[in-house]
């Protein structure tokens, strides 16, 4: 890979290191499933009118944004906004690489190698170490946050299943069906009132959250990690999504002095060891298709 795409690569990575940080800002200015509604209307919307349709069924167009948009985010924006840490969020989120595992052995007939399994073992006893080092109240925001990374992985495999050949159409157009549903969830749960709030007296900082996570995570990021899906195997970029929890622990230590129990520290480095062992590339893997992240 030349140098100018791996510095381009790294870059992807912190963007999706940063977003976290950028999420816990913006819901500090709006209720988790209306900022999570905004995130993908203003990631789409703007690009409707010029970007042609992704050329898939749209069942498959609704099905895939349905679990990335409201379950997915949905989820974990609301996980956050009730107190999952920015930086053990960005690593929990990781999770969806062995869900996805699963589920492809399930129903796409892929069978796991034995760097697989070892990476999803590591990945689990972090998981369980994470759970231990944490009290009663934080147990249910982790908990969201480890299904809203399973419903990542059901929509990586949607995805994998829809034959979109493009990844950029198939992200603005997948990005119109959540809002109207969380729209919808967010007038019924978080009230109107509190919709109408936070819309009229959101300040700068709250916009440049929306603007960050919508533009630069979603189009920009997506859309060039899919660039360099295109012209080198997934063998090779994807191990740099393992920046990507490095990057969200640092930026959150830094933003809001983010600490992290010994124990927290521990399940996150197996998480991230799990992760390593699972993507590093190896000479039998085969270019696989993009991930929306």
């Amino acid at each position: 890979m030349p140098l100018s795409h791996i510095v381009l690569a790294t870059f992807i990575a912190m963007i999706w290191g940063f977003n976290f940080v950028a999420i816990r800002i913006g819901l500090d200015h709006f209720p988790p499933l209306l900022f999570t509604a905004l995130r993908f209307a203003v990631a789409s919307l703007p690009f409707l009118p010029f970007v042609p349709t992704p050329g898939i069924g749209w069942r498959r167009v609704v099905g895939i944004g349905t679990f990335l948009g409201v379950f997915q985010f949905g989820l974990l924006f609301t996980g956050m906004s009730l107190g999952m840490p920015p930086g053990l969020s960005s690593v929990v989120m990781q999770l969806q690489a062995f869900f996805t595992l699963l589920l492809a052995a399930i129903f796409l007939g892929e069978r796991p190698g034995w760097r697989n399994l070892a990476g999803l073992v590591l990945a689990f006893a972090g998981v369980v170490i994470i759970a231990g080092a944490l009290g009663h109240a934080a147990l249910i925001p982790f908990l969201m946050v480890i299904v809203a990374s399973a419903s990542w992985a059901v929509s990586n495999i949607l995805t994998r299943r829809s034959g979109a050949t493009d990844a950029f159409r198939l992200i603005v157009w997948v990005s119109a069906v959540p809002p109207l549903p969380l729209l919808a969830l967010s007038w019924t749960i978080e009230g109107g009132a509190r919709i109408r709030e936070s819309l009229t007296e959101v300040n700068g900082a709250g916009l440049a959250a929306l603007a960050f996570v919508a533009f630069a995570a979603t189009n920009f990021a997506f859309g060039a990690w899919s660039w360099l899906l295109r012209r080198h195997p997934a063998a090779i970029v994807a191990p740099f999504s393992l920046l990507v929890p490095l990057f969200g622990l640092s930026s959150a230590m830094l933003a809001f002095g983010e600490s992290a129990s010994a124990m927290r520290l521990s399940g996150a480095a197996l998480i991230v060891a799990g992760l390593a062992a699972n993507s590093w590339p190896s000479r039998e893997r085969k270019s696989a298709p993009a991930e929306l992240r």
